[in-house]
């Protein structure tokens, strides 16, 4: 059981839509180069990404560059059974018993041509869930090396205490944007701080509907921001990556973007301090309302 403490790059690679890339081995090879050059040592999957896909696109270019390995932060996700062609499933569910945890993290493994994951996330919150026999896999994985830091995805905060409780996490994976705000206000982002555990951020540009949302809140959010990223000499984008990293928990908010000019809107945001004020109108645009 590991109690050390991960550092992640502060900007994490996604690699959700890397099949969407259409990115040929050396293109991978040297968009990880870029991400790498820029400070992004950390690299998000899962094992569902991409129909099953994604982990062996980017295992592909570590194969073919193996130095690369040695450079960054292998992060992954599993616990989901999703439907596909070669999983036909009756039902997307939840799985986090042994046996499956087991044979997805010796896949993803396998998949990434590596000996070790660096981190290992349960994807989402299994109703049925057994928190003592859980630790024990991520200890007994942990032991034969293959697993090196464990944390959940998606988690609630008592889901997340109660696993917490048997084994010691390292993050929990959890959406927020300009356009997203729950983890402000459901205790997330508080127990992540109360924990000393840096949250990671998934969807900081709100998919995408930060730029092309046509329902109110999008557009209120859209001009505030436009604003206030003239005012400070930066993109939208960097400007939804400062949002994100202004708040104390240290939050690790993850890119999704394959082109290498996404990949420096999002580092520039380390650059970048927003004042209080600034960060409570975009709040206020989200909400369509002042603070209490």
């Amino acid at each position: 059981m590991s109690t050390e403490r991960l550092e992640l790059s502060t900007i994490v690679a996604g690699l959700w839509r890397i099949a969407d890339w259409h990115l040929d081995v050396a293109a991978r090879v040297r968009w990880i180069e870029q991400a790498l050059e820029l400070g992004i040592t950390s690299f998000d999957h899962a094992d569902i990404y991409g129909d099953y896909r994604a982990e062996a696109l980017f295992g592909e270019a570590l194969k073919a560059m193996p130095a690369l390995r040695q450079r960054m932060q292998l992060i992954t996700k599993c616990g989901i059974r999703l439907r596909s062609g070669q999983r036909p499933y009756r039902v997307n569910y939840y799985d986090t018993g042994a046996q499956y945890i087991r044979t997805q993290v010796e896949q993803s493994l396998r998949n990434l041509h590596t000996e070790q994951l660096d981190l290992v996330l349960i994807h989402r919150p299994d109703y049925l869930m057994d928190a003592a026999n859980l630790a024990d896999t991520f200890a007994a994985l942990t032991r034969e090396g293959k697993v090196a830091h464990w944390g959940v995805s998606n988690h609630s905060c008592s889901q997340l205490a109660l696993l917490n409780q048997h084994y010691p996490l390292q993050t929990n994976q959890v959406e927020l944007s300009p356009l997203q705000t729950h983890a402000l206000d459901d205790g997330t982002l508080d127990q992540a701080q109360q924990l000393g555990l840096r949250p990671m951020i998934w969807s900081p540009l709100a998919g995408g509907r930060l730029f092309t949302g046509e329902d109110v809140s999008a557009q209120r959010v859209r001009a505030e921001m436009s604003a206030i990223a003239a005012r400070y000499g930066i993109s939208v984008t960097t400007l939804a990556f400062a949002w994100i990293l202004r708040h104390p928990s240290r939050p690790c908010p993850i890119t999704g973007t394959g082109r290498v000019e996404g990949l420096r809107d999002a580092v520039a945001a380390l650059n970048v301090r927003l004042d209080a004020e600034d960060w409570y109108a975009i709040w206020t645009a989200c909400k369509g309302h002042s603070v209490p």
